[in-house]
């Protein structure tokens, strides 16, 4: 067992103290990178036609330049001004009108919204219904409510352009939409899949993991080419949201693994009375069991596998345990 909570410290517990204590992590192999960003902190570039996209490097929002007006979708602060910025390059580049007349909210998160009021009060901004019921809730005045909303399906047509809005369940947040670009033969779907590299904290910070999990089938039934996760500094391919589909596979069947073969008893031998340190002993073994052949596979080909895997492995197995009940055995 003295391997496994080698395993585990490694882990499933690697958040240093402080910066002299800062772990190595595999090199990011440079086609998981995107484009170089330019001066001023972001890169502009086209999807198709007249769809963009602008990036720095760790965020992503699109816009669709149209006779009528610019319709922007998602508003993340970490590239504020800079939406505009590349709006005005592309705009002029080709000759139409700058202004941004309407903006698509993908949820309500403040990463990927908190710059929309950078774009005044004029704009018509439009999200699921259930966007609107939180940001009312949150009353941040950096994130104003849409004013137009949907339940489970919406086509938007703003000069000449169609863009397919659709809610199917919970899945990263209980409000996170599909955005179809069927003429741009493009879906951007925010917090699900980042392009080439390995989720965030615990499933991209998500609320329902079974419904994370089952978002890429969903999203790979819709035709397109050209994917918008909303992370990370290039666009993505049907071959990345495979990819993320096998290694969330990968981490659902090792979990499972785990939870059949480590055995909690020697934990709760050691702490007696105090519980929770021989909970968190299991759990913090089921997730190095887990987890180290999952980071093994994917080191190399997903980018940050190592950095991340074991977070979102215990998120995983967690769901697994409570939503699935897989390992929940009654007392006899």
């Amino acid at each position: 067992m003295a391997a496994l909570d080698t395993t585990t410290e490694a882990h499933a517990d690697t958040r240093p103290a402080n910066a002299k204590n800062l772990p190595d992590y595999a090199p990011i192999p440079r086609a998981k990178l995107g484009p170089t960003l330019n001066e001023q902190g972001y890169y502009v570039g086209r999807v198709e036609r007249n769809l963009y996209w602008v990036t720095d490097g760790t965020y992503q929002a699109a816009f669709l330049t149209t006779p009528d007006g610019v319709v922007l979708l998602d508003a993340p602060p970490t590239i504020g001004h800079n939406i505009q910025r590349a709006i005005d390059e592309m705009a002029a580049a080709n000759g139409v009108t700058n202004k941004v007349t309407h903006l698509i909210y993908s949820h309500h998160h403040a990463d990927h919204a908190g710059a929309s009021s950078l774009f005044g009060n004029d704009i018509v901004r439009i999200g699921h219904e259930e966007t609107r019921r939180l940001l009312l809730r949150e009353k941040d005045p950096a994130r104003p409510a849409p004013a137009e909303t949907f339940d489970d399906r919406r086509t938007v047509e703003i000069g000449g352009e169609r863009i397919e809005l659709a809610w199917y369940d919970t899945n990263h947040s209980p409000d996170n939409i599909f955005i179809h670009l069927p003429d741009h033969d493009t879906l951007m779907l925010v917090d699900i899949v980042n392009p080439g590299w390995a989720p965030v904290y615990r499933s991209n910070l998500t609320e329902d993991v079974q419904g994370y999990i089952a978002a890429p089938d969903t999203a790979l039934g819709y035709s397109w080419k050209h994917f918008i996760g909303g992370h990370m500094g290039r666009l993505g391919t049907r071959a990345d949201v495979t990819l993320h589909q096998q290694y969330m596979a990968d981490i659902a069947a090792s979990s499972r693994m785990a939870l059949d073969t480590v055995d909690p008893t020697p934990y709760f031998m050691r702490y007696g009375e105090n519980s929770w340190a021989a909970v968190r002993g299991y759990l913090d073994a089921v997730t190095a069991a887990a987890a180290t052949p999952v980071i093994e596979k994917y080191t190399g080909v997903l980018a940050a596998a190592d950095v991340f895997t074991a977070s979102t492995t215990f998120h995983v197995m967690q769901s697994i345990r409570l939503d699935l009940g897989y390992a929940s055995q009654v007392h006899l």
